[in-house]
């Protein structure tokens, strides 16, 4: 193990990051988190924090907060790819958004570096259910969303950091765009449903405008750029550019995507969307 085999895994503890990170540990291979609570810190918002932390590094997960659709995300991440290719990163691996002109922009730029890259390509996590802004709406018995009957092949996240940690130790990967989809489609009311029933809970899901929506994050408290992201996803993304599947995961890993069903069953069992007792109790 040698430094000139650094990883950096930008997002390091985010919902693929993670993933990510446990699993080049888990092959004993020298990975740095990326995040502002780390040593050294990450800040997307603060360059002078970016040198630090690519320092030895020779392969970089790229995944941008709050996502690679937003508005000047563009300038930022030419800049950083830049820097990364300057301090000697060799290969750089990057999470896009599926269906979305602007994260496209910023995968060419990636592309455009003069080093290995690989893309990925994803929209809809299994995890936003389980470890997303859904998991309060399914423990309130209501999710309430402003979307319909749109088709979504949500993908799992454990699948997304198969193929990037693949992509980050093998250059087989490199010069791949992977469009990564699960294997069946479902609407959002669907997948309530089989949630609802693993759970053995009654759960309701209500469709409202995307005004009324805006509204109830506003009156929450999200974040503004984290509203934007959510309002943008669901009302220009889901407009059904992304009911269909591929087989980019087959293609990257040799294997069939994660269910959606056993990743139901799995949390489930879990316990991930029981309510808490003190809620019963009132």
């Amino acid at each position: 193990m040698t430094q000139e085999n650094l990883i950096l895994v930008l997002g390091g503890t985010g919902k693929t990051g993670r993933r990510v990170v446990e699993r080049l540990q888990a092959r004993n291979l020298p990975v740095r988190i990326g995040s502002r609570a780390a040593q050294p810190p990450f800040d997307w918002n603060k360059p002078e924090t970016w040198g630090e932390a690519l320092a030895g590094a020779t392969s970089v997960y790229i995944t941008f907060q709050p996502d690679v659709a937003v508005p000047g995300a563009d300038a930022i991440i030419q800049a950083f790819t830049r820097q990364a290719v300057k301090s000697g990163v060799q290969r750089l691996v990057m999470l896009s958004g599926r269906g979305e002109t602007q994260a496209q922009a910023c995968e060419q730029i990636v592309q455009a570096s003069g080093v290995e890259t690989t893309i990925v390509r994803a929209s809809w996590f299994n995890q936003n259910f389980s470890e997303g802004f859904l998991v309060d709406l399914i423990l309130s018995g209501t999710v309430v969303l402003p979307v319909g009957d749109v088709l979504e092949p949500f993908i799992d996240a454990d699948d997304i950091a198969d193929i990037v940690t693949a992509a980050l130790t093998d250059s087989r990967h490199a010069g791949q765009i992977y469009e990564v989809t699960g294997g069946r489609l479902l609407t959002f009311s669907q997948a309530v449903a089989e949630i609802a029933a693993a759970t053995g809970r009654d759960l309701a899901y209500v469709q409202v405008t995307p005004e009324d929506f805006a509204a109830g994050m506003r009156a929450e408290g999200i974040p503004d750029d984290y509203a934007w992201l959510v309002n943008y996803l669901f009302t220009e993304v889901l407009d059904g550019r992304n009911s269909s599947i591929t087989h980019d995961v087959e293609r990257a890993l040799g294997r069939s995507p994660r269910d959606f069903s056993a990743y139901v069953r799995e949390n489930a069992a879990l316990g991930v969307w029981n309510v808490p007792a003190h809620v019963n109790e009132q």
